[in-house]
């Protein structure tokens, strides 16, 4: 089974409507997230804020379940604000720190790779950061 991963800003009270949406990255702000999974989130998470890995899991319990299979998590605003604030030297840092994990490791992405998505991701946080907005991944089976 393979998954297309999108990470949307929206308003919190959208998160049904982003969920029954066949394609967010055409109603709202957001990027694609190839290969993102609950577990590389969860990584992310806890390389920003410094929580255990069983706590950052805790919190990435789907919100949101549509019956197209379409599966939503939120983004943790400890986790948003921190990625809102990265600088560059620090993103580099972070990619370094993701790369070096199994979950990135499996996915034979380079430093590069990673930095570039960080980069996208800091962006998109930024904007939800400042229209008040919150991070939610959107998880759909691929069809074909």
């Amino acid at each position: 089974m393979e998954f297309v991963t999108h990470i949307i800003a929206a308003e919190e009270e959208e998160c049904a409507a982003v969920g029954e949406s066949n394609s967010p990255l055409d109603e709202w702000s957001g990027i694609e997230a190839p290969g993102l999974d609950t577990m590389k989130l969860a990584m992310l998470h806890c390389i920003l804020t410094g929580d255990s890995l069983q706590m950052a899991l805790d919190l990435y319990e789907p919100i949101y379940v549509a019956e197209s299979e379409t599966v939503m998590l939120r983004i943790a605003d400890e986790c948003l604000n921190k990625l809102a604030v990265l600088g560059d030297s620090a993103l580099e840092e972070v990619a370094g720190e993701l790369v070096a994990t199994e979950e990135y490791e499996n996915d034979q992405r380079g430093v590069e790779d990673i930095l570039a998505y960080l980069t996208e991701l800091t962006e998109l946080a930024q904007l939800a950061d400042s229209q008040g907005q919150v991070l939610f991944v959107w998880m759909s089976l691929a069809q074909g």
